[in-house]
């Protein structure tokens, strides 16, 4: 059982903000009428931050509990890559069959939102990174999340050759109409890459519910 439709989130790289992006899509989602569910996979983080969770983030968004986004049994006390995470703490191995047997999904959902850890080749498990959990889960859409300014594109490139005949989504968070600069890189993208890109959270659903 899987959402009617099912979008994977990544990032250029860490701290672009893809957790804020799922988590204002599935408001958005919401707000719209749609049934909406969130999960990810595995999560590591500061034991001694007071940010809150990128589970907590987005069960509130979703209206569900932590532990429905992201099993307890998967949430590492270290900051480092998941798989790496969990060897440092003397845990059991990460594999991406379990983290794809592990999703589980309310009934009849319009919308389901998986958010992965890192950047798109960050390592999610000892057998594979957020590229090969992707190619597993066969979403209905990619988001490639990305900054708006200065080497963009150069970052963008490089990701979306590896999602190569996946359907692929940029979102270029932090985008500023009033900013020459983000203007020029997003109509690059459009214009002589051929990309879909979004700007806004409204656009962005459009294309991912469509």
């Amino acid at each position: 059982m899987r959402p009617a439709r099912l979008g994977f989130i990544t990032a250029t790289g860490t701290e672009v903000g893809k957790t804020w992006v799922g988590a204002a899509l599935l408001r958005a989602a919401v707000a719209d009428g749609l049934t909406v569910a969130a999960r990810k996979p595995a999560q590591s983080f500061d034991p001694q931050s007071c940010e809150p969770l990128d589970s907590a983030v987005l069960a509130a968004a979703a209206g569900s509990e932590e532990a429905e986004v992201c099993p307890a049994h998967r949430w590492y006390p270290t900051p480092l890559a998941p798989p790496m995470a969990a060897a440092e703490l003397g845990l059991p191995p990460v594999v991406i069959a379990d983290l794809i047997a592990e999703l589980r999904w309310p009934p009849q959902a319009d919308l389901g939102i998986v958010e992965g850890a890192g950047g798109l080749r960050s390592p999610l498990a000892t057998d594979g990174d957020n590229l090969d959990f992707a190619r597993a889960l066969q979403p209905d859409a990619v988001i490639l999340v990305a900054d708006a300014g200065l080497g963009t594109i150069n970052q963008i490139r490089l990701n979306a050759s590896a999602l190569v005949g996946r359907p692929m989504i940029v979102f270029l968070n932090r985008f500023d109409s009033g900013d020459r600069l983000h203007v020029l890189n997003r109509d690059w993208l459009v214009e002589r890459d051929r990309l879909v890109v979004a700007t806004t959270i409204d656009r962005l659903l459009s294309f991912v519910a469509a």
